[in-house]
């Protein structure tokens, strides 16, 4: 008897209070290089500020509809229409990082990745991924980072 009484009571709670489970973190980046972001999810809503950088990560961290709440590696957040967003292919550097001629440790360092640069993720093998920044080209060993590599 006070086994179902707990089973019920347990239904009656997730009736009440549904469960939002998302266990993937979902990243997007900016598809144009102007991208208004609104203090709500629709276009009635005034526009909160502007991104005027394509391809900037943001994490989803709600939807509605057809408009994504997003935060940024600094923390901003607001809505943005789903038709301003795309696939996720950058991260941005939390350290610097070395880039290398290949996907090991022992190649030859070409450059050094400035924190805070944004990336384009070209492939990835493991933690490695092929990059490009400006005319500069190769691989780097991401463990410090903000965005989620491809798989």
């Amino acid at each position: 008897m006070c086994m179902r009484f707990i089973i019920a009571f347990i239904i009656y709670l997730l009736l009440i209070f549904p469960l939002n489970l998302s266990f993937a973190e979902e990243f997007v980046m900016l598809k144009n290089s102007k991208v208004n972001v609104r203090y709500g999810p629709s276009f009635e809503y005034p526009i909160k500020y502007i991104y005027l950088k394509k391809n900037l990560p943001v994490k989803i961290i709600d939807k509605k509809e057809n408009f994504r709440r997003i935060i940024d590696h600094k923390h901003n957040s607001g809505w943005i229409h789903t038709s301003q967003l795309k696939k996720s292919s950058s991260i941005i550097l939390t350290e610097n990082q070395f880039i290398f001629t290949k996907p090991t440790k022992f190649s030859k360092p070409v450059a050094v990745a400035e924190k805070g640069k944004l990336i384009l993720l070209k492939k990835c093998k493991k933690n490695w991924c092929k990059i490009s920044i400006e005319d500069i080209s190769g691989w780097i060993l991401f463990d410090k980072f903000w965005g989620k590599l491809p798989n």
